[in-house]
């Protein structure tokens, strides 16, 4: 299965394959792919008589398939694009068995026509034979969530293809808040690089000034707090965010799981160098630092206990066993238990 960077390499050097199923969970990277296609493929006089864009629940197969089977008029290519395709009935191969008819277009489809079928939260049945055929002979992508912590790599790999760069607390800090949304991630940082301009460095300050998210008070400098039992800061910081109006503990503890598992992984590997700890835990080296300082402020057995309360606080937070208070409240609470614990 290809990479987004290969499929939009070949596209962008217009070598074209005749189907592109797009699936999965993420929308950013198929619809990225969707919008390059649409935008570049025809010229735009060619569009008019060359190009159908149609959404599942409005069409059926056999409308798509007599669409592809058109020729094109004074054109090279004919383009059909369908959205949300994961509503057409006989596009998952489960009708296998018969004579499937998305099976017998792909196994020989027109090569003046591209096909694009978007197919986003679900995913074809790799062991099927039509996921085997895209695969071989067409391009099957399938389109995953990413994980918490390569999301700040994405951030920077995402500017540095636009050619701007990012400090690595910048990065950091807008994964922390953000989540793993691209497509909200993607909004904020074309606002940052419009505020920095071509060739231009996004700091922590750009973050606090264009996003909204503080530079000093957000879970990522309050993990830094705690990792080093600054009682005074970390009190502040929880305070400050707490006071943030729409504030939610639920990606904090997440942000702080994440955070006091991997000094529990850290324990574990002692006499590595920091190249292959920063490799185990998925961080950037530059961040090495701060995990080895929370390394030696907190031993294997109380990061046991912090993982513990902070499934606690996670249960609180959904409303399980809950005590009556907001969410402000609950986590200073829950970082005056991590830092006596």
């Amino acid at each position: 299965m290809q990479t987004f960077e290969q499929i939009m390499g070949d596209i962008k050097n217009r070598k074209f394959k005749p189907v592109y199923f797009l699936m999965g969970e993420e929308p950013y990277f198929i619809d990225a792919i969707t919008d390059y296609i649409e935008k570049n493929l025809l010229k735009e006089d060619e569009k008019a008589f060359n190009q159908t864009v149609v959404y599942g629940a409005d069409v059926d197969l056999g409308q798509i398939l007599n669409a592809a089977k058109r020729f094109p008029m004074m054109a090279e290519y004919n383009l059909v694009i369908v959205k949300e395709a994961q509503n057409v009935k006989g596009l998952d191969g489960a009708s296998e068995g018969n004579a499937d008819p998305f099976a017998l277009y792909v196994e020989n489809p027109l090569k003046s026509t591209v096909l694009v079928i978007n197919y986003k939260g679900k995913k074809l049945d790799s062991r099927r034979k039509l996921a085997k055929l895209i695969d071989k002979e067409q391009v099957l992508f399938e389109s995953k969530t990413l994980y918490d912590n390569q999301v700040g790599r994405w951030i920077t790999d995402y500017l540095k293809g636009r050619g701007v760069s990012i400090e690595p607390n910048a990065a950091e800090i807008m994964a922390a808040h953000l989540g793993n949304k691209l497509s909200t991630i993607v909004m904020e940082l074309d606002k940052l690089k419009l505020a920095v301009g071509e060739n231009g460095t996004i700091t922590t300050a750009d973050v606090e000034r264009n996003v909204g998210i503080s530079k000093d008070f957000n879970v990522f400098e309050l993990q830094n707090a705690l990792g080093s039992r600054d009682v005074y800061r970390s009190a502040l910081i929880a305070k400050h965010m707490g006071a943030m109006p729409k504030h939610s503990i639920i990606p904090d503890i997440a942000a702080l799981y994440g955070f006091f598992t991997k000094i529990m992984i850290l324990h574990s590997m002692s006499g590595s160098s920091p190249a292959e700890q920063a490799a185990a835990l998925k961080v950037n080296p530059y961040f090495m630092k701060d995990y080895q300082t929370a390394a030696r402020s907190y031993s294997l057995r109380q990061c046991a206990q912090i993982i513990s309360i902070l499934r606690e606080y996670d249960a609180y937070s959904k409303g399980i066993d809950a005590p009556p208070v907001d969410d402000a409240d609950l986590l200073n609470e829950m970082i005056f238990r991590i830092l006596t614990c």
